[in-house]
């Protein structure tokens, strides 16, 4: 066989074994016997031997894996892996339904058909097509920028290596969950034991645990699988709704969830939530709620995104799971903004599969309200299936020997005394950095994956740096580097170090020496200053020079806060307040003087290219044909800023009916005003 005929030998055989992959994987019906299918894989095998250069993207010989990776490459996603919003019960959930039609401008008695798929708990992934064949893997990551672990994927046996079917897109992503099933955890987790190797904690760790592995070969051994539930393709749409779209997965040879159902009105929707709870524990997999989805996607395009969540989607998450226990002691923990959390130390108890021995108690008040006392019985559950909290008490089972609890009025790490904000329940250390269980948390909080991103410093590792000395401020990560050549034992020399894995972590420090605007406000740990609050204050500021500035200024001037911060969408009094005292605490202005000196901050950048960049537009009253919500987002897609208060910066106002103070602002600042259809118009026309 001459090497032409030996290519289309490989393509028929790539082809024909994809074939029987999605008959017995996708279909559940196998066409041929095992014996068969396995000498098809033995003769492209062979073949690939005789021509290793031919072997395609689509071989099925990747499903074996391949040889060790010294380490995961960064891959940027095309558009961002949103998370998803959670609602816990049938209000808050018709609650979301109507933010969906206040938002569209529809009338409260219309239903938005909306397609329900399981929520499976796994691990998201992120797979790119060319031509047809799958020739990029990412995990989710931080939602911008995941790891590439194609090698991985390509050994996930239900995930088509080639695409299927005709008409196939050119350039093609498509998203879904990797997970394992409850059977073949159980036997992964018996096989582990046996070889005196750490049991996995539940099927979404072992999951996520696969697909990081260096080594392919390990993945190909591990029983994974992929659902399919979303494709983009570079040339536009590709169906008109949800469910076309999953139809359209299936024929390009990928699964998807079974149970997925179209519900057009409330109590379809209800009903299905009711049938898919019962059906729950029958399934061979862990699924933690349903999701559900606008089922129109030109709606869904028009819903957009707010903050890290689209708009289109929200995640019922099922009811907790419970279980009784008797708390043995009641422990304060100190977080990263100094605020004191009172902690149960439970009885060890499985609560939905995984043993909890500790539940979070929010607070004083909570405790005396729920009257919880040190020997109690209490309910427990896992709050979205994910914290562990205490339900209530079981005062029928309260023993003699029960004991109140009595909150200190010190600091349990560093013993300053605790201080409460009038109006508000929570306690909190002031010390900062001078706390060391604040501190810590802080620091990890910085390197942490959504703040600078920092990879081989994790929780692990800043608490034994700090342990020594070596980092107790955010300051000491950029100077590590050069006091690492003076010390006596450097960190090459430490276990389970060496000259590589210290050499990667200098490189990933050195790479955030230039980082965003909105990554360093976001990672200072501001109290109330979440990844979306600091995109928009990055937003409004640009620079971080000005910003820092006019936050000194606001302390001394509360009329830079009203003119500065409160026209800023999205910030209120309470927040601007955090935002000021954070930077009147002598070592928090000290410690970012200070990183000022070993990083480049960027300013915040805004696509140069939308129609409205550096334009702040600013709407009042009443608007007739959409909501004021899709206009902010319209306003905010076009690249302007979006005010709550008419200033001089401000380049337009959008007047509808019975526009009142903020109109008569514009007038007076003689700043452009344009009614509800001037505003239509210039939107349909950019």
């Amino acid at each position: 066989m001459d090497r032409t005929q030996a290519a289309k030998e490989l393509e028929r055989l790539a082809k024909l074994i994809a074939h029987h992959d999605y008959c017995y994987f996708t279909l559940a019906n196998p066409k041929i016997s095992d014996e068969q299918y396995d000498a098809l894989r033995r003769q492209n095998q062979e073949l690939e031997a005789l021509f290793p250069d031919l072997r395609r993207l689509d071989s099925p010989s990747h499903r074996i894996g391949s040889p060790v990776s010294s380490q995961f490459d960064k891959v940027k996603h095309r558009k961002p892996l949103l998370s998803l919003d959670n609602v816990f019960n049938e209000k808050e959930f018709a609650d979301f339904g109507k933010k969906l039609r206040r938002f569209l401008k529809m009338p409260e008695d219309v239903s938005i058909p909306m397609l329900a798929e399981p929520k499976i708990d796994g691990l998201s992934a992120s797979l790119h097509y060319q031509d047809g064949q799958f020739v990029l893997g990412a995990t989710r990551g931080d939602g911008q920028e995941g790891e590439n672990i194609t090698a991985n994927l390509r050994t996930v046996r239900d995930l088509p290596l080639g695409l299927l079917g005709e008409n196939i897109p050119k350039s093609l992503e498509i998203r879904g969950e990797v997970y394992m099933k409850l059977a073949d955890f159980e036997e992964l987790n018996a096989k582990r034991r046996q070889q005196d190797e750490q049991a996995f904690a539940n099927p979404r760790n072992a999951a996520a645990g696969s697909l990081r592995q260096l080594d392919s070969t390990v993945t190909a051994a591990r029983p994974v699988h992929f659902f399919a539930y979303y494709a983009q393709s570079l040339e536009g749409n590709l169906v008109e709704n949800q469910s076309e779209l999953l139809q359209k997965l299936q024929t390009w040879g990928f699964v998807v969830n079974p149970h997925h159902k179209l519900c057009n009105t409330f109590d379809e929707m209800i009903k299905y939530y009711q049938t898919m709870q019962e059906v729950r524990q029958t399934l061979d997999y862990e699924i933690d709620g349903l999701v559900f989805k606008v089922n129109d996607l030109r709606l869904q395009e028009r819903l957009g995104v707010v903050g890290r969540a689209p708009r289109h989607s929200i995640a019922f998450k099922f009811a907790a799971q419970q279980a009784e226990t008797i708390v043995d002691d009641i422990i304060l923990q100190v977080g990263r903004t100094g605020v004191i959390t009172p902690v149960a130390v439970l009885q060890p108890v499985i609560v939905g599969g995984v043993t909890v021995s500790r539940a979070t108690l929010h607070n004083e008040e909570e405790i005396r309200r729920k009257d919880i006392r040190i020997k109690d019985t209490v309910i427990v559950q896992r709050a979205g299936d994910v914290i562990p909290q205490v339900v209530k008490v079981k005062t029928s089972k309260r023993s003699s020997d029960s004991q109140v609890y009595c909150f200190t009025a010190n600091c349990p790490c560093c013993n300053s005394h605790l201080y409460q904000t009038p109006g508000q329940i929570a306690k909190r250390c002031l010390n900062g950095f001078g706390c060391e269980d604040q501190a810590i948390q802080r620091l990890i909080h910085f390197v942490s994956r959504d703040a600078l991103n920092i990879d081989g410093l994790g929780e692990k590792h800043i608490s034994r740096f700090y342990s020594l000395n070596l980092i107790t401020t955010p300051v000491d990560i950029f100077t590590l580097e050069d006091r690492n050549k003076t010390l006596k034992e450097s960190l090459e020399t430490w276990e389970g170090w060496g000259k590589q894995s210290a050499q990667n972590l200098w490189d990933a420090i050195n790479k955030v020496r230039t980082l965003p605007l909105d990554k360093l406000i976001y990672a200072l740990g501001i109290p109330q200053i979440g990844q979306t609050t600091a995109k928009l204050l990055a937003k409004h500021f640009m620079v971080f020079e000005r910003f820092l500035e006019t936050i000194l200024k606001a302390h001394q001037n509360d009329s830079v806060v009203h003119k500065e911060l409160m026209p800023i969408e999205g910030i209120g009094h309470g927040m601007a307040r955090d935002i000021i005292d954070f930077f009147q605490q002598k070592y928090n202005l000290q410690m970012v003087e200070g990183l000022l000196k070993h990083i480049t901050v960027l300013p915040y950048e805004v696509a140069s290219n939308l129609p409205l960049s550096g334009k702040t537009v600013v709407f009042t009253g009443g608007l007739e044909h959409i909501s004021r919500s899709e206009a902010k987002a319209q306003a905010e897609k076009l690249g302007a800023k979006v005010g709550s208060a008419v200033s001089a910066q401000t380049t337009f106002v959008v007047a509808g009916k019975d526009a009142g103070q903020k109109l008569k602002a514009a007038k007076e600042l003689g700043i452009q005003v344009i009614d509800e259809t001037a505003w239509q118009e210039m939107v349909a026309g950019l």
